[in-house]
């Protein structure tokens, strides 16, 4: 049986589809290994990836995190890259162990297809090395989101990969038909074989506020036990407070990015369904915004950066599943029953 290369653009859902796959590929009785040859390095665990640690406790693993994820790339990994040669046989001698004893080995792509292609460690390098299919899962914005993903399989295909399909993931409601109408025939017509349209479920595509904090840090002012709340929307308070109340007395369980400064707009939105309140610039706001979001049961967070940075680091939030989010691991393998040909995955592995 073929291994499988899940590849795709950071918060598209990677790791959601390759738990969800591997959990229904043991249910029907394979034995499956998970594999991330090239890690994230985040700030919560140091050196470990946190996919890795994840799928490593929920399949039950016995292999030593740094044997499953074996490279730790950050935005400046070439630093600490002293032998390339070193480092693409140590992630094949790391899939050997991985691979024992098992029907297939899940295999998930680094934050992005091309990330580490300067040392041979991209998508299509490492999936040609671990003998692995390539499945590419869309995260759908707009039309250019289709236009990459036929890129992306067309350079599979020209290298000689065999990229069997896709996945159209954590589909926004009001994309959803044009997906299933246009972007799923426009695909199809190119080669792209489509395997499914898994939409999105706000109570398990949505981030938490934990998320937000861990990305952004900063001071947390109030709200220590509000944390798992979850966040639909996030908005700019960059208004009038008359005109902020009647937006966003339309928008629930959001997250509002304003200036510390702004106590008016801040009391303002503690008086609607709002999960967060992050204030930029370092500025304290007044006593009277703590004291209500503390009555409201909003959490706040004080960061350093400007709005605009603030902004930046948040467009990078994603939800991610931890081992004992019970719900969020059986939506991850419902997706796949559900929405998903599985049948037809094991297939084109089989073959």
């Amino acid at each position: 049986m073929k291994n499988l290369y899940i590849t795709g653009a950071a918060g598209g859902g990677k790791t959601t589809v390759a738990l969800g796959i591997a959990l229904k590929l043991k249910k029907e009785g394979y034995k499956v290994s998970y594999f991330k040859p090239v890690g994230n390095r985040l700030k919560l665990n140091g050196s470990e990836d946190n996919d890795t640690l994840l799928m490593r406790e929920i399949l039950k693993m016995e292999d030593d995190v740094k044997i499953i994820s074996p490279f730790i790339a950050g935005i400046s990994y070439f630093s600490g890259l002293k032998n390339q040669e070193f480092a693409i046989e140590g992630i094949k001698e790391a899939y050997k162990v991985v691979n024992a004893g098992n029907d297939l080995v899940i295999i998930e792509g680094a934050a992005f297809p091309y990330a580490g292609a300067a040392c041979g460690l991209d998508a299509v390098n490492l999936a040609s090395q671990l003998n692995a299919f390539v499945l590419n899962v869309i995260k759908i914005k707009n039309d250019f989101s289709v236009d990459k993903a036929i890129f992306l399989n067309n350079y599979f295909t020209a290298k000689g990969l065999n990229a069997i399909g896709h996945i159209f993931n954590n589909v926004p409601r009001q994309l959803l038909s044009k997906t299933k109408g246009v972007y799923q025939q426009i695909l199809e017509s190119t080669g792209c074989e489509n395997y499914g349209i898994i939409p999105m479920r706000p109570e398990f595509a949505s981030p938490t506020v934990s998320e937000y904090y861990e990305t952004l840090g900063g001071e947390l002012l109030t709200g220590e036990d509000k944390l798992d709340q979850i966040v639909e929307e996030v908005i700019v308070g960059a208004m009038t407070t008359e005109s902020a109340l009647q937006y966003m007395r339309r928008l629930a369980n959001k997250a509002v990015i304003i200036g510390g400064d702004r106590a008016d707009l801040a009391l303002a939105t503690l008086e609607t369904n709002t999960s967060a309140l992050i204030l930029t610039g370092g500025l304290y706001p007044d006593v009277k915004v703590v004291s209500r979001a503390a009555e409201k049961g909003v959490t706040v967070i004080l960061v350093r950066d400007d709005t605009y940075t603030t902004i930046e680091k948040i467009s990078k939030v994603a939800r991610h599943i931890r081992s004992d989010d019970t719900t969020g691991i059986n939506i991850a393998v419902e997706n796949i029953v559900q929405y998903c040909d599985w049948q037809k995955i094991i297939k084109s592995l089989e073959n």
